[in-house]
């Protein structure tokens, strides 16, 4: 097959390899690094696939005592003994133990192919975030890409780049930075968040003490309490206690009440959060904000709309209660279910959430609805 017949198309020019050059920018770099990785990838499922030629070519400008290049080298004999065997029966029944060969080779070269990968684009990331980036898109395009990358899962090679980088104090300081766009605040957040979930052993200590919860909330955006949001899951109790003893739980309350309505829910969500891990200090923070009372108001304002919607044949959006239904409940069920409390805590904390419904409501038909609600419990 000609190489214009070649089903994905090449990044590079057909040059590339001829002139046994890669001294190129590490942005396309990485890129002809992925559609060589995808080629590697085809040949697992096809031995005969196409895209074994642009990885023959990657074989010539290589050391050949890498890792890589050994293997491609593997690689090749095989296929052309495979392609070389006349047509025996010996040549037929070896046949399915070359394809084996060919798959696991290309599997090896994948994961080369990926720690090249890892490497390019942390080392330029890295970069990046020293020397004050200028182009904001793709600033936040790498910051995707790594994201992405660490949400696959631990790999012992990628977490000692990062520490070798010390990317992770980086993001932070990026985060910290009051003077950054709150989108570019917003991608560091979230890599932050990635890298907690990758591997919270590592990580967790340096966000418990750094101010990364006092910049997530006063950022007080969808993506800076969204990264919160999955901070609590990831760490539970101990970020909880930070949250409640620096003083931002007021900041999370008043959010509920947001003209942003997506802000809104996610505020709520965070709520919900801290009422499942949170401890004793951390409920009376939110009690005393009046949390029961605007979560009455957030369900009676979505009972408005909701007889609104009904009006319009809307009322229920693909077959789910909106954001705000049950919203009392479901915060009651979060500290009843939830681990940060004792059964003692947990009942005395049910009976005021159900005196504050009752005062908080306009109507004997709205506080009999919600109590109902309390009592019976629903899902969170």
């Amino acid at each position: 097959m000609e190489e214009d017949e070649y089903p994905y198309p090449y990044p590079w020019n057909q040059h590339f390899f001829d002139n046994k050059n890669i001294n190129i920018p590490n942005a396309q770099l990485i890129q002809v690094l992925e559609a060589l990785k995808q080629a590697s990838q085809n040949i697992q499922t096809n031995p005969d696939s196409p895209s074994i030629k642009p990885l023959f070519q990657l074989h010539t400008i290589l050391s050949t005592d890498s890792n890589l290049s050994q293997h491609l080298n593997k690689l090749k004999t095989v296929i052309d003994s495979l392609h070389n065997s006349k047509p025996t029966l010996r040549s037929f029944l070896t046949r399915p133990l070359s394809t084996h060969s060919i798959s696991k080779l290309a599997s090896s070269i994948q994961s080369e192919l990926q720690s090249w990968i890892d490497r390019e684009t942390i080392q330029t990331l890295s970069n990046t975030l020293s020397n004050n980036y200028n182009h904001q898109h793709e600033f936040i395009s790498l910051l995707t890409r790594f994201t992405h990358r660490v949400s696959q899962g631990f790999n012992r090679e990628l977490q000692q780049l990062v520490l070798k980088f010390k990317l992770f104090s980086s993001l932070e300081s990026i985060l910290f930075d009051a003077k950054c766009s709150h989108l570019v605040r917003e991608h560091a957040g979230f890599a932050i968040a990635a890298l907690i979930r990758f591997n919270k052993d590592v990580f967790v200590g340096e966000v418990l003490m750094s101010p990364t919860v006092q910049a997530l909330v006063s950022m007080a955006s969808v993506g800076s309490i969204e990264v919160l949001c999955s901070l609590i899951r990831s760490i539970r109790s101990p970020i909880v206690d930070e949250i409640e003893s620096n003083g931002e739980i007021p900041n999370i309350i008043v959010l509920l009440t947001s003209k942003d309505v997506k802000l809104s829910v996610l505020a709520m969500e965070c709520v919900l959060e801290i009422g499942y891990f949170g401890r004793k200090e951390a409920v009376e923070g939110m009690l005393k904000e009046g949390v029961v009372e605007k979560l009455v108001e957030l369900q009676r304002l979505e009972v408005s709309e909701l007889k609104k919607e009904e009006e319009q044949e809307k009322c229920v959006n693909g077959g789910k209660m909106s954001p705000f239904g049950n919203c009392v409940a479901k915060f009651a069920v979060q500290l009843e279910v939830g681990e940060g409390l004792r059964q003692r805590e947990k009942r005395a904390f049910k009976a005021e959430i159900l005196v504050r419904v009752r005062e908080a409501c306009v109507s004997d038909a709205e506080s009999a609805t919600i109590v109902a609600e309390v009592l019976w419990g629903t899902s969170p």
